[in-house]
């Protein structure tokens, strides 16, 4: 069976070095094989990414809005938009102020290197800037 080795839900600003801290020590001390970092794309990458030589856990997986939906509390998009590839769709015209920047911007971004890059351009080896 899983055993649940913790919780915790950091506010939503910046953390002070010793939050960031006190939270990756939780961690390390809970006896985790895995860890469900569930902070929304990009965030919750750049997280796991920043603190992965401090952390102990065998296994990261960055969840986004997993939990949420798996617990009611967020609509699901429709089937067909799911089956259509187009669930981004549904959720910036439903969450539109939230996720604008993330789809209209970076995904524009990361399309723009990962074509330079394709084309012996340009080397896309840096994260891009929020």
């Amino acid at each position: 069976g899983i055993q649940i080795a913790g919780t915790f839900s950091p506010p939503f600003r910046e953390h002070t070095r010793a939050e960031l801290s006190e939270m990756i020590a939780q961690i390390n001390n809970s006896g985790a094989d895995v860890l469900w970092v569930a902070l929304g794309c990009p965030k919750q990458e750049l997280w796991m990414y920043e603190n992965r030589d401090r952390l102990k856990v065998p296994v990261m997986a960055g969840v986004g809005q997993a939990f949420d939906l798996y617990a009611g509390r967020v609509r699901q998009a429709p089937r067909w938009t799911r089956d259509n590839g187009l669930e981004w769709a549904f959720r910036l015209i439903s969450n539109p102020r939230r996720l604008w920047r993330r789809y209209l911007v970076y995904n524009m971004q990361f399309l723009c290197c990962v074509a330079l890059d394709g084309l012996g351009l340009l080397e896309c080896t840096q994260p891009l800037d929020n």
